[in-house]
């Protein structure tokens, strides 16, 4: 009889093709399974939640507010402590690892808010971002201004004088001075006007093709849909929904239920 129900309980877990929809062959770059992780000791924010990312792609996290999007991208970034679960980076584990040894590891985090040092030129940002390798400068000072054009022309300014979209580029820039192959965005389109958020999505394309995978937490639902191969419906910590971009973007649960209510809430944002 225990056999049975133990036979019953392995056949309803859910299948990776069920968490993972429209995730490609081979093995992830990046694989967070069913992690459980939280601020406080006994309160959870995340409750299971499971993500893949694979070379080449761009993965989005969209959700409602407090559904643990930027809960999620932190714990990937050694940020918050993963209480159960694991984090695997080309199939090594690296759950809970401090966030400058994922640095050196090839992973870079850009933080929603306080991303830029606003007293240090553009130049100097640059340089914190190589810290773990200063000899890297000169090579990678030409690569992020390769991508964004307008950082060398404002090199010798302080990064706090510059407008919401240069400072965002900054941040941008100074993620990927250590060559990362996976780049976590937190809400990189907040707070900007809607032209500066479509040039963002722009730039994390500009990223992207430029040999970097990345996943973003976007408030901006439509939006990132549109530029993710793939995306993730987190709702209450855990994964409600998955599939490619333009699947999720058009399928009418998702628009019924998440997509309405957060365009409402990035209009009410943007006032």
């Amino acid at each position: 009889m225990t056999d049975l129900v133990e036979e019953q309980s392995v056949q309803q877990l859910p299948d990776r093709s069920e968490i993972h929809v429209g995730e490609p062959d081979g093995e992830p770059l990046l694989d967070a399974v069913d992690l459980i992780a939280g601020y406080l000791p006994g309160v959870n924010i995340l409750n299971g939640a499971s993500l893949s990312l694979h070379e080449g792609e761009i993965v989005g996290i969209i959700g409602p507010n407090g559904a643990g999007k930027s809960t999620l991208l932190k714990s990937l970034f050694g940020l918050v402590h993963v209480k159960s679960g694991s984090l695997l980076l080309h199939g090594k584990d690296i759950t809970n690892l401090r966030a400058d040894k994922l640095v050196s590891m090839g992973v870079g985090f850009v933080p929603q808010t306080e991303n830029v040092f606003p007293s240090l030129t553009v130049r100097e940002n640059l340089q914190m971002g190589a810290y773990q390798s200063p000899q890297l400068f000169g090579e990678r000072f030409d690569y992020v201004t390769s991508i964004f054009p307008r950082l060398g022309e404002r090199k010798d300014q302080a990064a706090g004088s510059l407008s919401g979209g240069e400072r965002q580029m900054v941040a941008m820039g100074r993620a990927l001075m250590m060559k990362p192959s996976v780049l976590l965005l937190d809400e990189p389109s907040a707070g900007l006007s809607p032209m500066l958020q479509d040039e963002t999505f722009i730039r994390v394309r500009q990223v992207n093709k430029a040999g970097v995978s990345v996943i973003i937490v976007e408030q901006n639902a439509r939006r990132c849909l549109q530029i993710c191969n793939r995306g993730y419906v987190l709702d209450q910590g855990r994964n409600a929904y998955s599939g490619r971009g333009r699947e999720l973007l058009n399928d009418p649960k998702v628009i019924s239920l998440y997509l309405g209510n957060l365009e409402e809430t990035v209009e009410e944002e943007g006032r």
